[in-house]
């Protein structure tokens, strides 16, 4: 059970602000050049690509104010999404050992603030600059600019979470540092425009998830411990 709310997230100010001044612009062209000159089929068409530009950009920015409980067992999905990998594979940044994959694909439409899975202590942040190739190539997870944050649960286990910047996405943002504390289902970052988030969580985990399977952030339960 949760509650859902909406806001606005602090990421998008200055976009919308941008863009809020384009649609007025545009709207000023509009009135002058077809309402003016009575082409009221052109301005209507206009009239409502502006309010499609500024809608759309605005759900982007969305942010659901989602009350949730955790139990300490569960590992929360960090982000709204669809499931494309499930997989075991060798983790090489930080484990160097075999893990289990989850990788989450957002698209444009998904709400793409991203939470803490679990509560526990960050033992690991590193930024890498990277390529921009599109978040579901197998190789977006290693070459693509991402961060990757390394949280350690207070059963001694520790699972990876990588935020990953699509073709589209240009810019990853994330509000944690090492050794802090945080708790699961809390905001940690945000990723602008289409993206992806890897899970690497240990073999004994219990998988909640399949394959196509569509996820909302901090609400689903992606796995048990």
């Amino acid at each position: 059970m949760y509650i859902c709310l909406m806001k606005i997230h602090k990421e998008g100010t200055t976009i919308i602000i941008i863009t809020l001044l384009i649609v007025l612009s545009l709207h000023l062209l509009n009135e002058y050049l077809f309402n003016k000159l009575n082409i009221y089929i052109l301005y209507i068409i206009l009239l409502f690509l502006e309010l499609f530009i500024f809608i759309l950009v605005l759900q982007f920015f969305r942010v659901p104010k989602r009350i949730v409980y955790p139990k300490e067992n569960e590992i929360r999905c960090p982000a709204d999404g669809k499931v494309v990998v499930i997989e075991e594979v060798l983790e090489e940044e930080f484990f160097h050992d075999k893990r289990i994959q989850i990788s989450i694909f957002m698209s444009p439409l998904n709400v793409h603030a991203n939470y803490h899975p679990i509560s526990g202590i960050i033992q690991y942040v590193k930024y890498h600059k990277g390529k921009y190739l599109v978040a579901w190539h197998p190789k977006s997870s290693t070459e693509n600019e991402r961060t990757t944050i390394v949280t350690k649960h207070q059963n001694g286990k520790s699972i990876l979470f990588r935020q990953i910047a699509g073709a589209v996405a240009r810019r990853i943002c994330f509000y944690v540092k090492d050794q802090q504390e945080v708790s699961s289902a809390t905001e940690f970052g945000f990723i602008k425009f289409g993206s992806r988030i890897d899970v690497f969580l240990p073999l004994d985990t219990k998988v909640n998830v399949k394959i196509g399977d569509k996820v909302k952030g901090k609400i689903d339960v992606l796995a048990t411990f």
